[in-house]
């Protein structure tokens, strides 16, 4: 069993040697999963297919049988899991412990947190995938030390999290920071929530390959647009123009709504660095008037911040307890 420390891990939980959190990111192609310590250092991780074509209930029985296997390895190696943690796309009712709806795993109404709780006998917690990739940057990545933070999602959607002092809010209905489907451009794009012009149809990855492809014919990946872009192609460099553009007035708007001191940029597009940040900055600046600017920060823990989210999640539901 590796033993991998997570960058910037904090020490909130104490040092119980031998406990372990058993943690699931679980999105619509494969499940990230890991043992995670109290203290947030990652012991063991691996990855699975979802294989969410499969159905809802069988995508379900795989997230049951990979956490009583991980719950079996860390026994095997001397180590005593203590709760499990679960992150999912969609609407979540954290309270509940239900997965509300995904689309992508084609979830209506499951309760996750009791089916694996039973299962397992642990204690159990339910997330959204953004909110506690959210809560694991506030707290043990780029946003550490900071109260208030905005995690932004930039992928095939985009999505955030507002997270103060740690705690990431989902609303009363379990569906805050659907920042993605905020319209910026009236007239713009279609996009997947019936709407024209969402901010996820004109900004996330996707839609900048998307975008770039039907003006040129030429299909490329939102990395391959942004390379082409800093080596000055035309058609390239309008894409990536219009993606800062519609980002910048997303995040401006976001900041009239939660006056945040930090947003941290993860997912697929945050990959550019700082052909991202540096524009991106420069436009948001140029829009702000009363507002505060905040700073904006590429996201430190890459795909891992969903597995420690899930783990924190599940600590701070057993901490309470």
């Amino acid at each position: 069993m590796t033993d991998s420390a997570t960058p910037g891990a904090g020490t909130a939980n104490g040092d119980r040697t031998g406990d372990v959190v058993i943690a699931l990111d679980v999105g619509g192609t494969g499940m990230k999963c890991a043992l995670v310590r109290p203290d947030g250092r990652t012991l063991h991780t691996e990855r699975h297919h979802t294989r969410a074509e499969r159905g809802p209930e069988a995508v379900a029985a795989s997230i049951l049988d990979v956490a009583e296997g991980l719950a079996g390895k860390a026994r095997a190696n001397g180590l005593i899991p203590v709760a499990v943690g679960l992150a999912v796309p969609g609407v979540v009712d954290e309270t509940t412990g239900r997965a509300v709806w995904s689309a992508n795993l084609g979830f209506r109404d499951v309760p996750l947190r009791e089916m694996v709780g039973t299962r397992l006998g642990l204690p159990a917690a339910l997330g959204h995938d953004v909110r506690v990739g959210g809560i694991a940057e506030a707290r043990l990545g780029a946003g550490q030390g900071t109260r208030h933070v905005l995690f932004l999602a930039i992928g095939t959607g985009i999505a955030a999290a507002h997270v103060v002092d740690g705690s990431a809010f989902a609303g009363a209905h379990g569906a805050a920071g659907e920042l993605g489907h905020v319209v910026v451009r009236p007239d713009g794009p279609p996009c997947g929530c019936g709407r024209l012009g969402c901010l996820e149809a004109v900004a996330s990855a996707a839609s900048v390959g998307r975008r770039y492809t039907a003006l040129t014919g030429i299909p490329a990946t939102a990395a391959e647009v942004v390379a082409r872009a800093v080596g000055g192609e035309q058609n390239a460099t309008q894409v990536w123009r219009e993606t800062i553009d519609a980002l910048a007035d997303g995040l401006t708007i976001a900041q009239a709504l939660y006056d945040t001191e930090v947003v941290v940029l993860g997912g697929g597009l945050a990959e550019a660095g700082a052909d991202l940040l540096d524009p991106l900055g420069t436009a948001l600046r140029q829009r702000l008037t009363f507002q505060t600017e905040p700073r904006l920060l590429r996201a430190a823990l890459g795909d891992e911040a969903g597995c420690l989210g899930a783990a924190l999640l599940a600590l701070d539901a057993l901490n309470t307890t």
